[in-house]
């Protein structure tokens, strides 16, 4: 593991459980000096950053509602006073409900444009300014943007909304080494995908890609330890779907 007081410095949002304390450990365990960020209780990101600690790693978690830009902007001011300014920024917090487009309630919809997509741009918009030189941000986008299943109307949208982000901010960095990428899990074993769906139907899903079974959190997570090290960095504006070959 590198000397912590010269790591790099990730950020990795909705970070105190499922794929983002996967991500976490990973990046953690790469060498990176991490923020978890949460957005409601802190005893799981606290109980995630004495781990990483233990491991010998730089951690520390920040309280922070990604869809509100000075909670963001405060995140930011954070980590630079603790540990550093921001090499990797993951923005992995996110909401998923399935519900049809035609029953979904004004409030539901307001919600998830505003984690899902508002929180993704709120994040953006301060690396722009924050981030080192040479950089990484990885987003999250989902395949259910690729296979089009009912329920999924409003979660897609906000998804095809961090993609559109992702391809142009992309470009609109150039000339900082900065590159940003987004990864698209397919269906996982994390409470996100999992909750709300029976017993039934999670089996159905673990079938469908040709490798017979859910993704797991660390799955994700050498997907973005890789978008994120030193090997990716001719890997700019793309989507990569780690999805077990589902689409």
């Amino acid at each position: 593991m590198n000397n912590v007081k010269n790591a790099q410095v990730a950020i990795v949002t909705g970070a105190s459980r499922g794929i983002g304390a996967a991500i976490a450990r990973r990046l953690a365990s790469d060498g990176f000096a991490v923020v978890v960020n949460y957005a409601a209780s802190s005893k799981e990101a606290d109980a995630l950053v004495a781990e990483l600690k233990a491991e010998g790693a730089a951690a520390i978690a920040v309280k922070a509602d990604v869809s509100n830009a000075d909670d963001v902007r405060r995140m930011f001011d954070a980590t630079e006073q603790q540990l550093g300014r921001v090499d990797v920024l993951v923005n992995n917090a996110g909401i998923l409900k399935t519900v049809p487009l035609a029953d979904t309630s004004d409030a539901y919809f307001a919600q998830a444009f505003d984690i899902n997509v508002r929180g993704t741009f709120n994040t953006l918009r301060e690396a722009a300014t924050r981030m080192n030189d040479g950089g990484r941000i990885v987003n999250f986008s989902s395949t259910t943007l690729a296979l089009n299943m009912p329920g999924y109307s409003v979660y897609n949208a906000t998804k095809a909304a961090v993609e559109s982000f992702t391809h142009v901010f992309a470009k609109e960095l150039r000339g900082r080494n900065i590159t940003v990428n987004a990864v698209a899990p397919g269906p996982g074993a994390t409470s996100l995908f999992l909750d709300g769906k029976t017993e039934e139907q999670i089996q159905h899903f673990a079938k469908l890609p040709p490798l017979q079974r859910l993704g797991q959190p660390e799955d994700i997570a050498s997907v973005v330890a890789f978008l994120a090290g030193r090997d990716a960095g001719w890997v700019n504006g793309q989507v990569l779907r780690a999805n077990g070959g589902v689409a």
